[in-house]
């Protein structure tokens, strides 16, 4: 088991099927959740869109079996480093994610730049959760080839650490060659902005994770059975000479309502230790949070308590 204190993390909704005619509720959202004392919210990502998107359901080309995109090609998608630029602005100490952020669509130098800007100006507060993504489209509409996506992540998170942690910055692969360079400011925190690498249980993954990784973020079978999906990482962590003790996962608790429909928290909660003692570092939920402000204080920080008490 880790020995991370485990951590409650809440994704924000910056989509919309339709024209939401602004994003007031997803700002005040963020700043309740910090108020409430949420861990870390989290942020996705789609920078565009083709017409093909029953792919998502494809878990050979990256989706989730049985899964749907929640938009149509025209819903509305905030970029999230922007997204997370206003609200490092309106929060103070809960942390900044993405899950996932589609690295390798942005030039890896000037993600560099942005990232490090971004938790500079956040305090340290900044995790970049990454991967591959699932449509073709997005990679062709950036002028990338799709077939090669996993080694285009790899290349954007090597230059990435590279320029966070080198003051005079050098850089040699086919994709990309540098001398010389020098990007400042650094990430706040120590060798650069944390990398969460999401995968399923694959070997490539596992390499992912033991040359970049500060976590894992499951995906596919593996984020279904979450403890299962662990010791299998764990095992191809080990077969490559790497230390899986310390490694931070993701895993997701599913809201309990009561029979008047209104969240149990109690319940709700009542599933994270099995998590945590599965291995599970940052444990993630989605609640609904009431319109009036003194109701939504309230199930937050009861959520909160409720985490705390179970993972003391």
């Amino acid at each position: 088991m880790s020995t991370v204190l485990p951590q409650l993390s809440m994704p924000l909704t910056t989509f919309a099927a339709e024209d939401p005619r602004g994003w007031d509720g997803l700002l005040r959202q963020a700043r309740l959740l910090d108020r409430a004392g949420v861990d870390r919210l989290v942020v996705s990502d789609h920078v565009v869109f083709g017409e093909r998107l029953e792919e998502y359901g494809r878990p050979e080309i990256g989706g989730q079996a049985g899964g749907k995109q929640p938009t149509g090609p025209d819903g509305h998608w905030l970029e999230p480093l922007t997204t997370l630029s206003v609200l490092a602005g309106m929060t103070e100490r809960t942390r900044l994610g993405t899950n996932i952020l589609i690295a390798a669509l942005r030039r890896p130098v000037v993600l560099a730049k942005s990232a490090a800007t971004l938790d500079v100006l956040s305090g340290g507060r900044l995790d970049l959760g990454v991967g591959v993504g699932w449509q073709r489209e997005e990679y062709e509409a950036a002028g990338l080839d799709f077939d090669g996506r996993g080694r285009l992540l790899e290349h954007s998170l090597e230059v990435c650490q590279t320029l966070w942690r080198e003051r005079r910055a050098a850089y040699d692969a086919p994709e990309l060659q540098f001398d010389a360079i020098h990007q400042m400011p650094k990430p706040l925190q120590a060798g650069g902005v944390p990398l969460w690498i999401a995968g399923t249980v694959h070997a490539r993954v596992a390499r992912r994770i033991a040359r970049f990784g500060s976590g894992w973020i499951p995906w596919g079978q593996a984020a279904s059975d979450v403890a299962t999906g662990i010791g299998q990482m764990r095992r191809a962590l080990a077969e490559i000479g790497h230390d899986a003790r310390e490694l931070q996962v993701v895993g997701f608790v599913k809201t309990v309502r009561a029979d008047d429909g209104a969240v149990d928290v109690v319940r709700t909660m009542d599933a994270v230790p099995a998590l945590v003692e599965a291995g599970v570092t940052d444990v993630r939920t989605t609640i609904p949070v009431p319109a009036d402000d003194a109701a939504a204080e309230e199930l937050l920080g009861s959520l909160v308590e409720r985490f705390r008490a179970q993972t003391a």
